[in-house]
């Protein structure tokens, strides 16, 4: 019987969206993509002119126009496979008017790499409490690859994360270029948990940087940080899992080095001064690590595992404390 073409929507209008819209279009395997953007006049422009106007602008966008809505629902409902790609501090809005219904036996893929404020979920456990997904056709995009590198087609690796280590086999297969391998894993937990918290270490090593420590110091502060992650996702959720792997070392050293990094960026004008809302207005871009640092802080009161880099974050971010005060005092206490 001749298998049907997979029909995949991505959700979001970003620059990792529009990335992920790249590479299901560059892969050749025989599957149509849709895509939902927020905002009508991005629609009519990616419509019209075959380029996101905010975000990576140099990307070709090859989906058909009548692809390209604002209207959720009716996107959902063609597609079996849906691809999240809204900060996660935006996804109970972005789904606002979604009921489990109309999500009912689709695979749903997370590329966000956060946790849902207020409820402190991880988006796996969010979509499996609030939309009765189950875990077996949940999976997650995790990994160093920067949106700017993909559109620039640099070598780039992704894990896919799913219980079903046979369907993530299957979207690994639909994301694979010749710029973009990909890695399979049956993780989703410490794929997820290691997403969220390399960004708030990120954003520790930018604020490092704007008060003027060196390389010397990231290089310890980037070693101890991988020592806390380790000892949080085990604690989460115990598996035997080589911390290592490119999906938490590797993307966790990315994201605290790169020139692309926003979370390091947004850390690095914490450091020099800026205000939180003056930073995000300068940026024009969601920093996950900032929302990300206040939801591990609550969720880690359940498991109290020692994690004073994430702590010097947050009372940075949330406690209004001093970074150059703050980075002090975490300095003596990494080895």
């Amino acid at each position: 019987m001749q298998h049907k073409p997979n029909k995949i929507l991505v959700v979001g209008g970003g620059s990792w969206a529009t990335a992920n819209i790249k590479m299901l279009t560059d892969n050749t395997t025989k599957k149509e993509i849709f895509w939902w953007m927020r905002n009508q006049q991005a629609v009519e422009h990616v419509q019209n002119i075959k380029h996101n106007p905010n975000y990576l602008s140099s990307v070709e966008i090859k989906v058909p126009e009548q692809n390209i809505s604002t209207d959720l629902k009716g996107l959902i409902a063609q597609a079996n496979f849906i691809l999240l790609n809204v900060p996660a501090a935006f996804l109970k809005n972005a789904l606002s008017g979604i009921a489990p219904a109309d999500l009912e036996g689709k695979n749903i893929i997370s590329a966000i790499k956060g946790i849902v404020p207020d409820e402190n979920l991880i988006i796996g456990e969010f979509l499996h409490k609030y939309y009765n997904i189950p875990f077996e056709r949940f999976l997650v995009i995790s990994g160093p690859c920067h949106a700017e590198e993909v559109a620039l087609e640099k070598l780039s690796y992704l894990t896919i994360a799913s219980a079903d280590t046979n369907l993530a086999a299957e979207f690994a297969g639909m994301l694979s270029t010749r710029y973009l391998k990909t890695i399979v894993s049956d993780d989703i937990y410490g794929t997820e948990y290691a997403a969220v918290l390399k960004n708030i270490y990120a954003v520790a090593s930018g604020i490092c940087h704007g008060v003027g420590y060196g390389d010397n110091f990231q290089a310890v502060l980037i070693s101890n940080a991988l020592r806390e992650m380790k000892d949080f996702v085990d604690a989460v959720h115990p598996i035997d899992r080589d911390i290592k792997e490119t999906a938490y070392l590797g993307d966790l050293l990315v994201t605290a080095y790169s020139q692309f990094s926003r979370n390091r960026t947004f850390g690095n004008m914490i450091g020099k001064g800026y205000t939180v809302t003056s930073a995000q207005l300068e940026m024009n871009m969601v920093a996950e690590g900032y929302y990300a640092v206040n939801c591990l802080h609550q969720v880690n009161k359940q498991y109290t595992v020692s994690m004073p880099i994430c702590e010097a974050v947050y009372r940075v971010l949330y406690k209004k404390q001093s970074p150059v005060l703050e980075m002090k005092r975490l300095a003596e206490q990494l080895s």
